[in-house]
Formats: structure tokens, sequence, C-alpha cells
């Protein structure tokens, strides 16, 4: 049984198998409606369950949309609608979903609940989102970049502002896609200092350049989040601000980096904080491409974790 909880947990191998089949199943899809079923169907016959306990509009609609041509049925849970959220353990949760479904999904707030969700789980398990990492949207990301500009191998990626749980993700695709990630950020919102030593164990190259004007030049893709995100408190919003004023991504910053250099973010965005218009709707940007792969890169993260790759 495979899980999909992190990018550090599974091989560089598998992880570049998954994007292979990933634009395959999107090239064979050239001239489908977006509810005709995928050629193989490879879903036929399995229940997919698709957990939110975290709001919603990539991932439900992609997971969804995702199981759907892959022939499968998919069963929407919020944590609301759950005894999970009413005093029901993790374990418990799982072991009796393994005995309805083929495949769990999950989008939750603690790493904890992952974790032990999959320990408990018979059937797999896939990371669809914690506050400690986001997998799936940077295999989405790389997708992405491979489809614009080739294999991301010896690539330079700069990750703009908040060291949060993208960039977490992002740092240990470093190691297992061979590509140099600098951080440009404030000290305060450095990335996890354990996934950076784990990831530079195992082969990463990461470096912080607080100077973002001086990061920018050399960088083939840079990316950057929302500076206030579902875990924040509404007390944290203006200190972020304040923090991260000068990690804006404008046209000014994009006009100091490569000319062919793309722009990606994971949205939703908050145009005017954190990028701007002129660059999210630019020539550089690729935002809306990065969200369609979600759909196809996840739909090979199902087939990976049923043997149908």
């Amino acid at each position: 049984m495979k899980h999909f909880l992190d990018i550090d947990q599974v091989s560089a191998e598998d992880l570049s198998s998954i994007i292979d089949d990933a634009i395959q199943v999107k090239e064979s899809r050239k001239g489908f409606t977006n509810g005709q079923l995928d050629r193989d169907a490879s879903l036929t016959g399995c229940v997919v369950a698709l957990i939110f306990e975290k709001p919603s509009t990539r991932t439900r609609v992609s997971f969804d949309v995702g199981v759907r041509q892959l022939g499968g049925q998919s069963l929407i849970l919020s944590g609301a609608d759950m005894q999970l959220g009413h005093g029901e353990s993790v374990s418990d949760t799982a072991q009796v979903l393994s005995r309805y479904v083929d495949l769990i999904m999950i989008r939750t707030f603690s790493a904890e609940t992952l974790r032990e969700l999959s320990e408990h789980s018979t059937v797999p398990v896939i990371n669809g989102l914690t506050d400690h990492s986001h997998p799936c949207q940077i295999m989405a990301d790389i997708l992405t970049f491979e489809e614009k500009r080739g294999s991301i191998s010896g690539k330079e990626i700069l990750w703009i502002g908040d060291g949060n749980n993208v960039c977490n993700s992002l740092i240990q695709a470093s190691a297992k896609f061979n590509f140099l990630l600098k951080f440009s950020g404030p000290s305060a919102l450095d990335p996890d200092k354990k996934v950076v030593k784990a990831a530079i164990a195992d082969g990463a190259a990461f470096e912080i350049q607080r100077d973002v004007d001086a990061a920018v030049k050399s960088a083939d893709l840079i990316i950057t989040d929302s500076w206030v995100s579902m875990h924040h408190s509404e007390s944290d919003r203006s200190s972020l601000h304040n923090v991260l004023a000068e990690y804006q991504v404008n046209e000014n910053l994009m006009n100091k980096t490569k000319k062919d250099a793309l722009f990606m973010h994971c949205l939703p965005a908050h145009r005017g904080e954190e990028v701007t218009s002129q660059v999210l709707d630019g020539k550089n940007s690729v935002v809306f491409d990065e969200a369609e792969n979600r759909l196809h890169v996840q739909k090979a993260i199902m087939r990976w974790c049923l043997n149908k790759i």
C-alpha cells in the first residue's frame, strides 16, 4: 500500500513517474469535455473519500473532477459532518472508512491528524494539505514548469515571502528533483529548520538571501503565496503585512529577473498584497495553468497510490 503524505517520503523515481503519467493523462484528454471519462478509466469501481476540515476551492474541485474522469466515485465529507469533528478518534475513523472506500484524501490542519489517519487506514491516504505541507501543489508546480521550460533539474527557483507549508514541500522537492532553491523573506518567517536540515541531508541545494532584489536576478521561477493563511488569526494580519511589504512581487521586481522567468502562485491570490495584478495577469505568469495542473497531477497521484501506473 502506498500513501502520498509528503514529498520527502516518496522516491525521486516515483515522483518523476507521477509527473510523466500526469503529462500523458493530460495529453490523452485533448478534445475531451471535462465530463468525459479518461480512455482507460483506471479508477472504475473505486470509491474515493475526500475529507475537508479546511475550506477549499481548487483541492475540492480538482480531486472531485479527477475521480470522476478516472471513472471512480467521490464521497465529499466535511469535518463538521463527520463524527471526526465531534469526538471520534482519528484511528477509529480511519478503520471505519477503510471498510467503505478504496482511497482517502484529507485536507486538514494538523500533520498529526494526517499521520494518524495513514497509520490506521488499510487503504492509501493522500495529503491534500496540512499546516505543515502541501505536496500536491508542488507536484502541480513542477509539472507546469516542465511543460513550459523542460526539466527542472539544475534550475534556480526563488520562493519569496513566508516560509509556510507550501514552501516546506518545495524544499523537500528540491532534493528529489535536483534544483537550487533560494528563500527570500524576513527571518521571522523562515522555513521550518527541521525541514531544511532534513532536505539538505537528502541532497538539497538551499540558500537564504534576504535581499530580494539580488535574489531575483538569476531565478528561472519565482513563487510566492498569500501573506495571511487560513491558520493565521486576524490579529496577525497587520503585522504580517508590515513585515512582508518589501517582498511584494511587482513589475519593478520582475524587471530585475530573467526575461523568461516564470511566476507562480498557488492561489487564491490577494491582488495588491503579495503580488500585483500586473504580475499575476502578466506574460510571465502561469498561475492558471498551474491551477489546472492540480487536476492532472492529482489524477496521477491517485493512479500511483492504487498501482495503476
